[in-house]
Parts: structure tokens; C-alpha cells; sequence
């Protein structure tokens, strides 16, 4: 779901930036009267567990591969505000330093996966959680229908946007300059994988983890003085050795492709936009290390990036300072 610089034309980038401006304003607001300082840096953890969770590529009969987000899981342990900052952070660290998504795209991810994800899995479930005993299992169900719900209407928005390109922007000779697949091929070819097995994966990922974290007391972990709980630092180190499976799964995920790759899959060509537009050389490009095999780049990758969102939210609890807080879970 990761969409990639050039497949959306700079206009609807920006009107997708222009969106996520106020949307990011309300919840860091929101945020600073809802969350004290020295508990941001949950929000670090949060992030890394997104982060880590999209790195486990799933493959999807067809040769695609998609992931989960963790975005409903986020929401429902920190609010959906601290939800859409953590993963906000967690994209553009994706982008900046591993190339995956796009720099000029990262208000349109930000908006499909920390924005309607988070928050359309919050109110889910939390309407699915009033039909249900207030109980462990009802708490896990609730999620897991939330993830579900969540992660396919981050996939519609996405699907939208690429089907809307080739209708707004063609050259001269018709040929669409961007994505150049409509709605009638974006939209299902985005929830055939996510109505199926990318929509099982964010469930499994969100009730799997939930379910570890209450099982070993740290949903309490506010209340020990922003210290992360022994079961949280397990889980985390388990995930970072394990990202490796993530490259079991072979292919690219539709609607990440590159230019040659679109060209070869049916459109023909490669759209003008796409030929010709900005690409920011990313770090370490697809969790990769020079020199090194795959694995040992993915691991590296992993842990660099999930210890870098622990440290930045750290330091932002740190300038922050304390304040009252409200819990939303």
C-alpha cells in the first residue's frame, strides 16, 4: 500500500499533503493534552511495531505481496491520535531512508494508512465492543474486526487515487502520465488482496500482539513511569530477528512497481510522469546493504529503523516534559 513517487500526479500529492496538514495539527493538539511527556515515548515503541509489522511481506496468489500496518492496534492501545502520528513517523522513516514509498507520496500514505486505517479501525471496533461481553476475548475480537475493517478502507482510498489518475491526466497522445490503471482495474486488483490475505495478516499481527501484550500486564505499562515492559522488549527483538521472512514472499506489491515493471504489465508503455519525474535515492533502498545478503540487510534494517523511532519519540518525551492525561483505549 505503499505508493511510490510518480504513480500520483504533483497535484494530487499536494491536494493529499495539503489534507494531512490539518489532520496531523489536531492530533499532535490533541495529544499534548491527552498524553504526558514522558509517555510519548510509548509512541516510539507503537511505531516500531508498525514499522516492524510492514516489513513481514505476505505473499498473494498472482505473485503480489502485501503487509500489515498495525495502525487499528496502535489506536486501540494509545488513541487514534497517537495512532496517526506514530504511524506517520514510522512512513516517512520508511521513505526517507529505505525507499519505500515516496517523498512526494507521503501525505497520500499517510492519509490511506495513519489516517483512515487507525481511524476507522478505532470506531469499529469500538462499536463492536459494545455488542460484546466486556471481556478479554470480546476485546480481541473487537480488534481483530476493527484491523480488518481499517485496513480495507486504507486500501479503497489508495485504490482511489491510482484509478483516478489516467481519468484526470494524459499527454497529448492519451496515454495516461501516471498510474496508468482506472478505477475498474485499480479498485479490484487492491481489495482482492486486501478483502483476503492482506485483511487476515493486519488481523493476525493486531489480535496476536494484543493478545501477548495482555497476557503479560503491559497494556499497564503507563503506570510505570514510561518504562518499557520486559514482554514489549521480547516482543520487539523477536519480531527484528524474524523480518527475514518477510522476504520468503516473492513479487511486488500492486501498485508498487517500477517503471519497467508497468511497462511489462500490461499498460505497454511507461507513462511520461513516471519516466520523467523525481526519485529521491534512498539509503539503504529495499532494507538492502551493499555487499551483504539479503537477510542480513533486513535484520539491520529492522533494528536501525525500530531503535531510531524508540529514540525520537524519547527525545520528544523529553522536550516535551509532563502534562494530564486522559486515556483513550
Amino acid at each position: 500500500m505503499h505508493i511510490p513517487d510518480n504513480y500520483l500526479s504533483p497535484q494530487t500529492c499536494a491536494v493529499m499533503g495539503a489534507v494531512m496538514v490539518p489532520v496531523w495539527t489536531v492530533c499532535i493538539r490533541r495529544l499534548k493534552v491527552s498524553l504526558p511527556g514522558r509517555e510519548v515515548s510509548r509512541m516510539g515503541v507503537a511505531a516500531a511495531f508498525s514499522f516492524l509489522g510492514m516489513m513481514f511481506n505476505v505473499p498473494m496468489p498472482g505473485g503480489t505481496t502485501g503487509h500489515a500496518v498495525g495502525g487499528t492496534l496502535i489506536a486501540l492501545v494509545l488513541g487514534p491520535y497517537a495512532a496517526c502520528i506514530a504511524v506517520s513517523t514510522a512512513l516517512l522513516l520508511q521513505a526517507l531512508l529505505f525507499g519505500d514509498g515516496g517523498i512526494l507520496s507521503f501525505g497520500a500514505n499517510c492519509f490511506n494508512m495513519a489516517f483512515v486505517l487507525p481511524f476507522t479501525g478505532w470506531v469499529v471496533a469500538g462499536a463492536v465492543r459494545k455488542l460484546l461481553k466486556n471481556s478479554r476475548r470480546g476485546d480481541l475480537i473487537s480488534a481483530g474486526i476493527g484491523a480488518y475493517a481499517g485496513i480495507n478502507a486504507g486500501a479503497l482510498c489508495a485504490a482511489v487515487e491510482f484509478g483516478i489518475q489516467p481519468m484526470l491526466f494524459r499527454d497529448a497522445a492519451g496515454n495516461a502520465m501516471y498510474c496508468p490503471y482506472g478505477l475498474q482495474v485499480a479498485v479490484p486488483a487492491m481489495m482482492a488482496g486486501h478483502l483476503t490475505v492482506f485483511g487476515a495478516a493486519e488481523v493476525l499481527f493486531t489480535v496476536a500482539i494484543l493478545g501477548f501484550l495482555q497476557a503479560g500486564g503491559a497494556l499497564s505499562f503507563p503506570d510505570t513511569g514510561g518504562r518499557t515492559p520486559a514482554a514489549v522488549k521480547v516482543l520487539l527483538t523477536a519480531l527484528v530477528v524474524l523480518t527475514p521472512l518477510g522476504l520468503l514472499a516473492q513479487g511486488t506489491a500492486w501498485g508498487e512497481w517500477d517503471a519497467g515493471e508497468i511497462a511489462a504489465t500490461g499498460a505497454g508503455y511507461t507513462p511520461s510522469g513516471m519516466r520523467g519525474g523525481a526519485l529521491l535515492q534512498a539509503l539503504l533502498p529495499e532494507y538492502s546493504l551493499a555487499g551483504m545478503p539479503a537477510w542480513t540487510g533486513y535484520v539491520i534494517s529492522a533494528a536501525a529503523g525500530a531503535a531510531l523511532l524508540i529514540i525520537l519519540f524519547r527525545l520528544a518525551a523529553g522536550l516535551l516534559g509532563k502534562t494530564g492525561i486522559k486515556r483513550r483505549v
